[in-house]
């Protein structure tokens, strides 16, 4: 335990160094600002309501509360099937974590659903996580998601529980519109709005990381799909009335991940009030909020170019992919599960199951060549073993679902997608305090799998004592 994990550090997927970074951008919601529990059973009881007034589903539904701990993010949904998962980075489901509404499906029943438990590249999620153009799988990956995992799956219990005959594209659609409707009929930015404290996390956090760049003469911007009233409103609570003055560029409503692809929007200019101005854009002056507009009408107007760039998001496609591919900007992703798993992983129990883990792994690869009964039977209860090993340590993250990064042995698609489109990330913003602004982040060199040698390989001196001893006896 003497190489604990830093849950305040950052994390490198690709050499960076932020001496070449002139500029910071940022996402609004969960990047400059952290909310509290409340905002989900908000959203959670609102989309819920919306269902049964505007959509005209049984008034039960309200009997079921927003239950924090029952999704994680990344999951995949299949729409036709109406049920919930965890796909790792090579397609395949982890077994034990598809439910139905509620209930866990059992593995029978999901091998015989997908023939196997590989989904086919046709019917995963589109590349922004979405289920378009055949795509059966959707892929909820903001923060913004885990209530609305949670109402599918209690709206698909009540449902089932009630023998009720229904149409799982159509609930799908229908939960998906309700959610969305909680953030553009402004249900949700009222609330907040009107009692800030509640709502707002560690604004003296955020603060100091803008206070630090600006210090350090950083241009900074704002690209948000929030409204302005809405960020003006948040920002004064965190930053103060003068926020605007430290960034360069303000732009809300951005429609992000369309502002990074469609080059026909132009910008319009938001006054004091929030009204919109007609005027033609030749400048992004600083001070001033501008809606909607396009990142390559943003790259003419600002001549800011590439690697000069770091842009901060939580969503991985909407803020990240985009940039990182067809534009050459550096990313930084904000992963707030990360604090906590790594707390988790930290702890002597958990550690103390890994090394066990390691070490059974370790005497099923050495031992399987030995086939006779009496060691078949002794390799047979490892495996038992192992496998409830496993299922122990994935409740430590979260009983349903595990961790958001790995499953049993891969990472997780989250992972898979995290580790190609952020070339840094970390818990929070605030983790950049601990950084010195020309800081290099270097990625740990992991060795490939041939790069390592089979456990059997290995001399007796290279293997965990464990598995010596085990060995032994």
């Amino acid at each position: 335990m003497s190489n604990l994990l830093n849950p305040d550090a950052i994390f490198s997927n690709n050499e960076m160094s932020l001496s070449d970074i002139e500029i910071y951008g940022f996402d609004y919601d969960y990047t400059l600002v952290f909310y509290s529990k409340h905002l989900h059973t908000l959203i959670f009881n609102a989309a819920r309501d919306l269902l049964i007034n505007e959509h005209r589903y049984p008034a039960e539904i309200r009997k079921y509360e927003y239950d924090p701990n029952f999704a994680i993010r990344g999951l995949h949904y299949d729409v036709q099937r109406a049920v919930l998962m965890k796909i790792d980075a090579f397609h395949y489901i982890q077994l034990g974590t598809v439910y139905r509404g509620l209930s866990v499906v059992p593995d029978e029943e999901v091998i015989e659903m997908y023939e196997g438990s590989h989904v086919p590249l046709e019917q995963m999620s589109d590349f922004y996580g979405k289920s378009s153009h055949g795509n059966t799988m959707k892929q909820f990956m903001d923060i913004f998601s885990l209530p609305e995992m949670t109402l599918l799956s209690c709206v698909n219990e009540y449902f089932l529980k009630n023998n009720i005959d229904y149409e799982p594209v159509h609930l799908y659609k229908d939960v998906k519109d309700s959610i969305r409707d909680v953030h553009t009929k402004g249900i949700m930015y009222r609330a907040i709005e009107a009692d800030i404290e509640k709502y707002i996390r560690y604004p003296e956090q955020t603060r100091a990381v803008l206070a630090k760049l600006a210090d350090h003469g950083k241009k900074m911007f704002l690209i948000t799909n929030s409204p302005s009233s809405f960020v003006d409103k948040g920002m004064r609570y965190i930053v103060g009335k003068d926020w605007r003055d430290l960034f360069d560029v303000v732009i809300v409503q951005a429609e992000k991940p369309n502002f990074f692809n469609d080059k026909r929007r132009p910008f319009r200019k938001v006054n004091e009030k929030g009204v919109l101005l007609w005027d033609k854009i030749y400048k992004l002056q600083k001070g001033q909020i501008y809606k909607q507009g396009n990142l390559y009408e943003f790259l003419k107007l600002t001549g800011w170019r590439g690697s000069k760039v770091l842009y901060f998001g939580d969503h991985i496609y909407s803020d990240l992919a985009d940039l990182t591919l067809k534009h050459g900007w550096r990313t930084g992703a904000i992963i707030p599960e990360l604090r906590s798993e790594l707390r988790i992983m930290n702890t002597e129990q958990y550690i103390q199951t890994m090394t066990w883990l390691q070490t059974l792994t370790g005497l099923l690869e050495q031992m399987q060549v030995h086939r006779d009964a009496e060691s078949q039977l002794v390799l047979q209860e490892w495996k038992k073993e192992r496998k409830e090993m496993r299922e122990m340590t994935k409740g430590s993250f979260n009983t349903q679902f595990g961790s958001l990064f790995r499953t049993d042995q891969n990472p997780t698609y989250f992972l898979r997608r995290l580790s190609r489109f952020a070339d840094i990330y970390m818990a929070s913003l605030s983790c950049l305090l601990s950084y010195d602004v020309s800081h290099t982040f270097y990625p740990r060199r992991t060795p490939l799998q041939h790069e390592l040698p089979a456990w059997s390989d290995r001399p007796p001196a290279a293997r965990p004592p464990l598995l010596q001893e085990a060995q032994a006896k």
